[in-house]
C-alpha cells in the first residue's frame, strides 16, 4: 500500500502540475464548433435559435497530462452529448442563458471539475418577410439568414468564484459612410505622406464585447439589440442629418460611453474599429475621357488598414481590480 506522505506528494504533484524543472501554467479541454439548431413550434408559428458551441473544462489534478490516468476525464463527445440534451431539456432563450446552463451542469455534476467555461456564437437568422406597409406579413416558419454581424458569448465560471462570468459580444458588424467623416491636424513630420483628409469616407467592421455586473433575470437579446443600435446610431447619426466623426478613436469613445450610460447591467465595453480604406482613384491623367475632380470613383483597399480600440469601465469597477 502506498504510504500516506507517498499519496500526499503525488496529490502535490497532480495539483500544481510540477515535474522536475518543468510546471504545467495552463491547461484545460473541451469540445469545439459543435452546431445545434434549436426549434420552437408554437402552433404554427415557429421560432429558431442556430448556435456554434464550444465547451472547455479544466480539472483540479492533471494526471491525465501526467501520467495518462483518465479516469476524471468526461470525454469530449459526452461534453457533446451534453449540449444537445440539455438543449432538449431546457431548451435555448439566448446565447448567453444557454451558457449558463452549461456551466451550472459541469460544475454541479462534476466535483472534480474545476472550471467550465462554454463559448456560444449564434448564426443569424430573421424571419422571410412579404409586402410592404399595411400589407407586409411575417412568415410563420421560413426564416432567410441575414449575416450583417455575428452575436457571440463567452460564460465562465471557476468553482471558487460565487457567479459566473458573462461576457456578450458582436463582430463582424461591416459598416460605411460616404460623408461627415474627417482626419485633420495629426502630427506633421518628416514621416508623414497622409493629407488633412476634412471630408472622406468612413467604413470599419465593428467588433465588441462587453461585460455583465449582474445577469439573472435579464433579458440578453433586448439588450444585444440595444447594443447594436447604439454602435449604429453613433456611426451613422440621425438618418437626415447624420453625425460628424472627426475620428475614429472619438466615435468608438462616444459609443461606448452610451453603452454605460444607458445600460447599468453593464460594467466594461471594449470595441475595435479598424480601417477600411476607400481612396480616390486618380483620374487627372485622363482629360480627354474625363473632366472635373474625380469625387464618385474609389478604390477599395483592405492591406494594410488601421487599428483602432479601447476599453471603457466604470471607475467603481476600476477601483475593485
Amino acid at each position: 500500500m502506498m504510504s500516506r506522505k507517498l499519496r500526499n506528494e503525488e496529490n502535490i504533484v497532480l495539483n500544481s502540475g510540477e515535474v522536475g524543472d518543468y510546471v504545467i501554467s495552463d491547461y484545460g479541454y473541451g469540445k469545439d464548433n459543435v452546431k445545434l439548431l434549436h426549434v420552437v413550434r408554437n402552433g404554427p408559428v415557429h421560432s429558431i435559435k442556430e448556435l456554434e458551441v464550444g465547451t472547455h473544462l479544466k480539472l483540479y489534478d492533471k494526471k491525465d497530462y501526467l501520467y495518462g490516468d483518465n479516469s476524471d476525464i468526461v470525454a469530449t463527445d459526452s461534453q457533446k452529448n451534453t449540449i444537445y440534451l440539455l438543449a432538449k431539456k431546457y431548451g435555448v432563450k439566448s446565447p448567453e442563458d444557454f451558457a449558463l446552463v452549461l456551466c451550472a451542469h459541469f460544475l454541479g455534476k462534476y466535483s472534480h471539475v474545476k472550471e467550465a467555461s462554454i463559448q456560444v456564437v449564434e448564426y443569424p437568422w430573421k424571419r422571410v418577410e412579404s409586402g410592404d406597409g399595411p400589407f407586409k406579413r411575417i412568415h410563420n416558419h421560413a426564416f432567410i439568414f441575414t449575416p450583417t454581424t455575428t452575436r457571440y458569448c463567452t460564460v465562465t465560471h471557476a468553482r471558487t468564484d460565487s457567479t459566473p462570468t458573462v461576457i456578450s459580444g458582436i463582430k463582424d458588424l461591416r459598416v460605411l459612410k460616404t460623408t461627415q467623416s474627417s482626419f485633420v491636424n495629426f502630427i506633421n513630420d518628416e514621416y508623414r505622406s497622409l493629407p488633412d483628409m476634412k471630408d472622406r469616407i468612413f467604413s470599419t467592421i465593428v467588433r465588441s464585447s462587453w461585460q455583465y455586473s449582474s445577469w439573472k433575470n435579464l433579458d440578453f437579446d433586448k439588450i444585444h439589440r440595444r447594443v447594436e443600435e447604439i454602435i449604429l446610431k453613433n456611426f451613422a447619426g440621425d438618418a437626415d442629418k447624420g453625425v460628424m466623426s472627426p475620428s475614429v478613436q472619438n466615435t468608438l469613445y462616444l459609443t461606448e460611453k452610451e453603452v454605460l450610460d444607458l445600460i447599468p447591467e453593464i460594467s466594461t465595453i471594449d470595441m475595435e474599429m479598424p480601417n477600411k480604406h476607400y481612396f480616390t482613384v486618380d483620374l487627372s491623367k485622363f482629360p480627354k475621357v474625363v473632366q472635373g475632380e474625380n469625387e464618385e470613383v474609389f478604390l477599395p483597399v483592405d492591406k494594410p488598414s488601421g487599428i483602432i480600440y479601447a476599453q471603457l469601465d466604470r471607475k467603481d469597477i476600476r477601483s475593485k481590480l
